[in-house]
């Protein structure tokens, strides 16, 4: 199993230490800041390979020009990014895979909070790295896509395994908490993750990352598609899509 280590960076950005232990190889998904990640690889006496981003937005590529000169390492992005991300070493696309310490890294679209938005889901360890489109009890505001699109990302990252872990970009999950309580004020489930929530921050501790099964119970997001969530918003008879955007909407104005 490959270990992953969450660093916080910036405000409230989350970056990805990946590590193969068998090799010694280790990539960092997305870059927002070079010190946190070069202060965590140095306290593990690890060698940064690979970087890997998920989109253009400056606070999660912003520090990939001081991580190049300080290690060498790769750098790999979207074809439909290219033109607005740092200078690239490999170019991927949707559906394509690559390998990373013998572990398959699957491209996966995630087109909504921009256009060109990509995640990295590698199936041996259970872990999809979903930055700023699917995140812990949301996803991300619609920048340059459509809610089609975003519902379309969600519906994919939806039908992976109940275990898949997801790691997304930044800690906006309390305040995610108390929008989702306004969607489904009776979700049990949800009332209980959010108490653990505000406990972990009372903590100062992350909550990234979460577990998949426990944002199809809970993330709103995820949820236009029920009937209880239709009825509760009087959308009986809307299309999940509506539905959705309904709920992106709320948020947007939260």
């Amino acid at each position: 199993m490959l270990e992953i280590v969450t660093i916080a960076a910036l405000t409230d950005n989350y970056d990805f230490l990946v590590h193969d232990p068998a090799s010694g190889h280790t990539a960092v998904v997305d870059a927002a800041d070079p010190a946190p990640i070069l202060d965590a690889l140095t306290e593990r006496g690890w060698t940064l390979d690979e970087i890997w981003l998920t989109h253009h937005h400056w606070d999660h590529v912003e520090g990939t020009a001081g991580l190049v000169e300080a290690t060498g390492a790769t750098v790999t992005g979207a074809k439909a990014d290219q033109h607005r991300l740092p200078p690239l070493t490999r170019v991927v696309e949707p559906g394509q895979s690559f390998t990373f310490a013998g572990h398959e890294v699957e491209v996966l679209a995630a087109d909504g909070h921009t256009v060109g938005h990509i995640a990295y889901y590698i199936p041996s360890s259970k872990a999809l790295f979903t930055a700023d489109s699917l995140m812990a009890l949301g996803c991300g505001r619609l920048f340059e896509g459509t809610p089609e699109q975003m519902w379309e990302t969600l519906s994919r990252f939806a039908a992976l395994p109940d275990d898949t872990v997801i790691y997304s970009g930044h800690e906006y999950t309390a305040s995610n908490a108390r929008f989702a309580r306004t969607i489904e004020p009776e979700n049990t489930a949800l009332q209980a993750r959010a108490q653990a929530i505000e406990i972990a921050r009372q903590n100062d501790e992350p909550t990234i990352p979460s577990l998949l099964s426990v944002e199809r119970a809970t993330n709103p997001f995820l949820r236009a598609n029920l009937p209880e969530v239709k009825e509760a918003l009087g959308m009986a008879d809307a299309s999940d899509v509506e539905v959705f955007a309904e709920i992106r909407a709320r948020k947007d104005s939260f």
